[in-house]
């Protein structure tokens, strides 16, 4: 597949996983210093990886949000978070992930992962809001 169809399935898969609004706020403040960087990750990321058909879109997000966190990488979680949901992750397969991070990577990382998963979930409607602690 020559560059040009890289990138036109890598936008298509990263629409339908990250969202179109979420797309179209990455294209509109893309500059000429960063034009190179959004279409790297659009071929490569997208285009080469998530187009693979060795794994399906659910596992995928699983793997990502595992990662993510183990890598301690949070600036992108909660879209994440909401890619799996979008992807037909459940919250009990976020939280499955997560307690396997805490495992394998750490409480603390994990901890914060289940902050930011938690307030994502709730802002989404699909778990209630965590109390304000006193």
């Amino acid at each position: 597949m020559d560059d040009q169809r890289r990138h036109a399935a890598g936008m298509e898969i990263r629409r339908a996983v990250l969202g179109d609004e979420h797309v179209d706020r990455a294209i509109a403040r893309t500059t000429p210093f960063t034009a190179d960087f959004q279409d790297l990750i659009t071929r490569c990321a997208w285009g080469d990886i998530w187009t693979r058909p060795g794994l399906d879109r659910r596992t995928r997000s699983c793997l990502t949000l595992a990662m993510l966190a183990s890598l301690g990488h949070y600036e992108e979680y909660a879209m994440h978070v909401r890619a799996a949901l979008r992807n037909g992750v459940t919250v009990d397969e976020i939280k499955e992930v997560l307690l396997q991070v805490a495992i394998y990577a750490g409480v603390p990382v994990a901890n914060r992962g289940f902050t930011i998963a938690q307030d994502v979930l709730a802002g989404e409607g699909v778990v209630e809001p965590a109390e304000e602690a006193p």
